[in-house]
């Protein structure tokens, strides 16, 4: 899976839209559909929120990270 699926599947897991999802990590929603059609990548403070979200939410973080750092599947 691609980074920007794996963002997807994880916002759809927690039952959020993209509006939802921005809100919960602290970008606005534009950023999380940019992320999802592979227009543009987390910085390091987002992908530091979203591993905030995933440890509250108790999601793994570690595929999410490895695809952001590889730019590959995961």
């Amino acid at each position: 899976m691609l980074f920007s699926e794996c963002i997807k599947v994880l916002r759809k897991k927690s039952f959020l839209t993209q509006e939802a999802f921005a809100k919960e990590i602290g970008v606005v929603p534009a950023t999380v559909n940019r992320w999802e059609t592979r227009k543009a990548k987390p910085n390091l403070t987002a992908m530091r929120a979203i591993k905030g979200f995933c440890i509250a939410h108790n999601y793994p973080y570690n595929g999410i990270e490895s695809c952001w750092l590889n730019d590959a599947e995961c």
